[in-house]
């Protein structure tokens, strides 16, 4: 995953992870065209959230980064439960490499789910690590990245390399989505992960 790979080992490694192994699996799940871009798009995605959870802003009060934390909450919260209840509610096929499977998902349950995000990420900034805040943001700017790229290469190169048509606007709430559900994978994991080697993020500190 392009976010703990960053978050876990930098921007270099979050770069070439992001980059050649999303371009590979592009390449084996059958979209060649998106290859180039994603090679590009993602590696730049893994480098801003490696390079900014290391170039952390050092706030004074640990009000300040609570509130911080608090406030990046809200927002993952409300991206999962407008987007998810938007565009993944209903009857949804989801596509996992050559298999296609239907689900039926109720809006209802994006609307807990955001909130539950929300609640723990704000949980974790009061009780255990107020600076928790600045790693959802180095994602959040790293996840912008990976959306705006694609936007811009859906909008106005995609047709001028291979011909295909791609209605760009209506990828952003996709790649939103896929920002979303990364970072809730990512943050946990790569919480816990540091918990239990506490080294590595001593190591990412000291390269700070």
């Amino acid at each position: 995953m392009v976010f703990l790979s960053a978050l876990l080992f930098g921007p270099y490694v979050g770069a070439f992870s992001g980059g050649v192994g999303s371009m590979l699996a592009d390449l084996i799940l059958g979209y060649p065209h998106y290859a180039p871009a994603t090679l590009v798009i993602k590696a730049c995605e893994g480098f801003v959230v490696g390079f900014l959870v290391r170039h952390n802003p050092r706030l004074r009060s640990r009000i300040q980064w609570k509130t911080f934390t608090v406030l990046l909450g809200v927002l993952i919260g409300f991206l999962l439960a407008a987007v998810g209840s938007s565009y993944y509610s209903g009857e949804i096929e989801l596509t996992l490499g050559f298999t296609t499977f239907t689900l039926s998902l109720p809006w209802e349950l994006w609307i807990i789910l955001g909130a539950l995000a929300a609640a723990l990420i704000s949980l974790v900034g009061f009780s255990t690590d107020p600076q928790f805040g600045w790693t959802v943001f180095s994602i959040i700017v790293g996840g912008l990245t990976m959306v705006l790229g694609y936007f811009t290469y859906q909008m106005f190169i995609i047709g001028w390399l291979f011909n295909i048509q791609v209605i760009a606007v209506a990828e952003i709430p996709v790649n939103i989505g896929q920002m979303t559900i990364g970072a809730l994978i990512a943050l946990p994991t790569a919480k816990m992960i540091w918990q239990a080697f506490p080294q590595i993020r001593r190591e990412a500190e000291r390269e700070g």
